[in-house]
């Protein structure tokens, strides 16, 4: 093995993969916290669990891994315990339970630190706030290095390490083998109840999952910025995807991209661009991911800003279009077949948008310019009778059906006929022939 392999493998190998574990976990149970909107579980439990930090120090008298990890385990079941009785008793909502228990809680443990011996050790605060991935190097001796991987090695890896890929463990075997619940649960509480499932117990397991992991991660991290982790990438996914099955895999890519992506930048980045040192690699987790949620926002083909906009500049487009070939028919029923570009801008709100959608309109042959203004072809004609008809069945439900009078109904019937629906075609035009409310006809056929 040459040196740069070597030097990879003691100091860079399980802090990657220690990152990759820490964002997969958090991600795979973040993705059912985001759709049950309660995306700063995670940070609520973070504070929460600093009692249970500082009574098992107490109590084994070591900063070790395992009874810590025991101890902020057992504080954030207690916690969510405390939330439910709060909630039951109190009759408040979910939210207001934890604003009351985790902050007491979180004060349990600063008094704890204060007037305990805990106070006289080095509880390093930037340890828990934003995580020591730099420090779970492999101890491997060259001797460990050149020959196979043995029990001994294994034995030298962070402690810590371990406890991130059993948290993940525990969370992959959760999801999959509770995959229906959660997901009914998650979007219908009451459906879930119906079925068989309790939701409420759902509610908690979930909440005690996401205090495992982000115990877990501490080291990783740390207690606050795991909470990027736990949303950024399932809202990243989220926003790609409305499925909930393809954002899981989604979230695990960003997750896996978020780690590798954030620790070559942390490690490696600022000596490639000529700073001295490295970057903290949590914080790079935490800023990585929140790029990629950013990025999602924006450019995201379902739920992104330009596609959003995209759509809406879409729908105005066809909507002045209808609303242009309305406009002709109505004239045109009324004797006036052409009509000036003048008296369509009046008509339509405006010269930008009557020039527009005339413009439109004549490119897609249902409408024609002439020397005094525009009219319809024989396909507008067809479209715009459609239009109507759909207008006019509209506002014969509005007043039969609905109950509205007749002078009520044409302003909600206008925004009602570019619904792309069959509604109005199943409505049954008036019994005494085929008029609308104003004495109108209502054309055959339809958009």
């Amino acid at each position: 093995m040459n040196d740069t392999l070597a030097t990879f493998v003691r100091v860079d190998l399980v802090p990657l993969f220690a990152a990759g574990a820490a964002a997969l976990s958090c991600a795979l149970v973040g993705n059912f916290l985001v759709l049950r909107r309660e995306s700063m579980l995670g940070d609520a439990i973070s504070h929460a669990v600093l009692p249970g930090i500082v009574a098992a120090f107490l109590v084994a008298d070591t900063r070790a891994g395992w009874p810590m990890f025991v101890g902020a385990a057992a504080a954030g079941i207690i916690a969510v315990l405390l939330v439910e009785l709060v909630r039951r008793l109190g009759r408040v909502e979910s939210g207001a339970a934890m604003g009351v228990v985790f902050p007491v809680m979180f004060a349990a443990g600063v008094v704890l630190m204060e007037r305990a011996a805990a106070r006289h050790v080095d509880l390093d605060a930037s340890c828990v706030l934003y995580g020591q991935l730099e420090t779970l190097t492999w101890d491997l001796t060259p001797d460990m290095l050149r020959a196979p991987l043995s029990s001994e090695a294994l034995g030298r890896v962070p402690i810590e390490f371990w406890m991130l890929l059993g948290s993940l463990a525990l969370v992959s075997a959760v999801v999959v083998l509770g995959f229906k619940e959660l997901r009914v649960a998650s979007f219908d509480p009451q459906l879930a109840t119906s079925l068989g499932f309790s939701s409420r117990l759902i509610s908690h397991a979930l909440a005690v999952l996401v205090a495992v992991v982000t115990v877990a991660s501490f080291k990783a991290v740390g207690s606050i910025l795991v909470v990027a982790m736990l949303v950024c990438p399932a809202a990243t996914a989220r926003l790609i995807t409305d499925r909930l099955e393809v954002q899981l895999w989604l979230s695990v890519v960003v997750s896996i991209v978020t780690a590798g992506g954030a620790y070559a930048l942390g490690a490696f980045g600022a000596p490639a661009v000529g700073l001295p040192g490295s970057v903290n690699i949590a914080g790079s987790m935490a800023l990585f991911a929140g790029a990629l949620l950013a990025v999602a926002a924006v450019a995201s083909p379902t739920h992104g800003v330009l596609a959003r906009h995209a759509r809406r500049r879409a729908l105005a487009t066809r909507v002045s279009e209808e609303d242009l070939v309305g406009t002709l028919y109505r004239a045109e029923e009324l004797g006036t077949p052409v009509l000036a570009m003048d008296t369509l801008a009046q008509l339509m709100g405006g010269t930008d948008r009557a020039t527009g959608a005339v413009r439109r309109a004549v490119a897609a042959g249902i409408a024609a310019r002439e020397a005094r203004g525009v009219t319809l072809t024989d396909a507008g004609r067809e479209f715009g009778a459609g239009i109507i008809r759909t207008h006019r069945l509209w506002e014969t439900y509005l007043v039969e059906r609905a109950g509205l009078r007749a002078d009520h109904v044409h302003d909600p019937a206008e925004v009602l006929e570019h619904a792309r629906t069959e509604a109005g075609d199943r409505i049954d035009p008036p019994s005494t022939g085929p008029l609308d409310p104003h004495g109108h006809p209502i054309p055959d056929g339809s958009p």
